[in-house]
């Protein structure tokens, strides 16, 4: 299709315009067919009233000699110099022959007898030297007195007839190509029109940039074949906006939770080459920086973590797990740092989830240490986990500082900052956006819910298989 032009109005133009000579072409040929099929019908009914005028002539006569004396009327009575008309007895020479142009009888022609009227049917076309028909018509008619049987034969040039068809044609074609010219210059026109709030669309949508995110496209302007298309734009920018926001706020937030560390590192290096030190001091900062440099590669890692979650660029392995012995473990895990904090937990699982061992045990891992460091002392955590049909649920609850309801929906954004929301982040703040990222990777959805006042539940919904 690269012949094409790129214009989408020269596009449509010419495509209107084959159509426009597609349909007037037709049309002129339908209208010129049926003007020539008028004529040349309207010519052989008065030819064919002709003969049966003769025809009648010849039977009110009293004998053939009446005719013999009376040549002159009917070449008077004749419709064209050129016209032919011959009275003659079956098998001989006429008596009658008004045959100007000496027109050769057809022998194909055959007289219709003189008990039977006329018809379309019995007029033969035969074409002349010069290629322009002819037309004959031949009949018997019965003299009054004696019934001497009379052969009358007509015959018509289309000469005129043919010149006039040939003028109308002529006339078709240019007032068929005029309307084909007319019909493209106007539907170009009218294109050109009817496509201006695409331009307009085209000149909003070069407005928007990363800085200007918050132009739309104009829905009430756009012609109604593309509403639907400006409309699912308009939404695209609103997803492109909240992703761009979500990104800076992202890369504000990343630049802060770096700053802290490196701020440490630079600071403590800076104070200890101040002075010469002991061994064991320079321990001490080794052992410091080396407590920032983990907390750097952890953040490192997490993000690494969550851009490859985010292009589907991890390709996870799932098998069965039993939730009771799984959840049993990670409870005995933590069992240490929960003694510390006064927790106890309670375990209440059964059934399996089709998932990554690993992956799961580091969501679920994430959301305990969240319950750990920020339980209510002397609290309990409940580790849930039940099959319902092929949907697997771990929940997470746990007793803490209570979270308002329109936070709870943004506690798995990254680097999130609210007043309580804050306090239910790990590994910098992404811990609860990894435990995001691994539920989507499995095809599943989390949600955390505050089912009473101080109670916090996070709850993992996994799929048995993939559909």
């Amino acid at each position: 299709m690269r012949w094409l032009p790129r214009s989408l109005a020269v596009r449509a133009t010419l495509l209107l315009a084959l159509i426009t000579c597609t349909v007037t072409g037709m049309l002129g040929a339908y209208f010129f067919y049926s003007a020539r099929s008028a004529i040349t019908e309207q010519l052989d009914t008065r030819l064919i009233g002709r003969v049966e005028h003769f025809r009648r002539l010849v039977g009110n006569v009293q004998t053939i000699a009446d005719l013999h004396e009376r040549p002159s009327l009917f070449t008077a009575m004749l419709g064209a110099e050129s016209d032919v008309l011959l009275l003659r007895r079956p098998g001989e020479a006429p008596f009658i022959d008004v045959n100007p142009r000496r027109f050769p009888v057809p022998g194909a022609l055959a007289a219709v007898a003189a008990d039977r009227d006329l018809a379309i049917g019995n007029v033969l076309d035969i074409p002349m030297a010069d290629g322009v028909p002819m037309h004959w018509v031949a009949a018997l008619a019965r003299s009054g007195r004696n019934g001497e049987m009379v052969e009358v034969v007509a015959g018509h040039p289309l000469t005129n007839e043919v010149r006039m068809i040939h003028a109308n044609r002529d006339r078709v074609v240019l007032s068929a190509l005029v309307a084909m010219l007319a019909s493209t210059i106007l539907a170009y026109l009218v294109l050109r029109h009817g496509l201006r709030p695409l331009h307009r669309v085209a000149g909003k949508a070069a407005l928007i940039n990363p800085i200007n995110l918050a132009v739309r496209l104009p829905e009430h302007d756009a012609p109604l074949e593309v509403q639907h298309m400006v409309v699912a734009f308009n939404a695209m920018l609103d997803r492109i906006a909240t992703g761009y926001e979500r990104l800076s706020q992202f890369s504000a937030d990343l630049a802060h939770e770096i700053r802290t560390p490196i701020g440490a590192l630079i600071g403590q290096t800076q104070v200890a080459l101040q002075r010469a030190r002991s061994d064991t001091e320079y321990q001490y900062l080794l052992e410091s920086n080396l407590e920032e440099l983990n907390r750097l590669r952890q953040i490192a890692e997490n993000i690494l973590f969550l851009a490859q979650a985010d292009h589907a660029s991890l390709t996870i392995e799932r098998a069965p797990i039993a939730l009771h012995g799984e959840l049993e473990k990670i409870a005995e895990y933590f069992e240490g740092p929960a003694d510390e904090s006064g927790l106890r937990f309670d375990v209440r699982a059964s059934g399996v989830a089709f998932v990554n061992a690993a992956l799961c045990r580091r969501a679920v891992n994430n959301l305990v240490v969240n319950a750990v460091r920020h339980g209510t002392r002397g609290t309990t955590v409940r580790l849930i986990g039940a099959q319902d049909g092929d949907v697997a649920t771990i929940a997470v609850e746990n007793e803490g500082v209570p979270v308002p309801p329109e936070q709870l929906g943004r506690l798995f954004d990254r680097f999130y900052r609210g007043d309580a929301a804050r306090s239910y982040t790990e590994s910098n703040g992404l811990g609860l956006a990894i435990v995001k990222a691994i539920v989507a990777l499995h095809g599943g959805e989390v949600r955390a819910s505050c089912p009473m006042p101080g109670l916090i539940r996070f709850e993992l919904r996994f799929p048995a298989m993939r559909g």
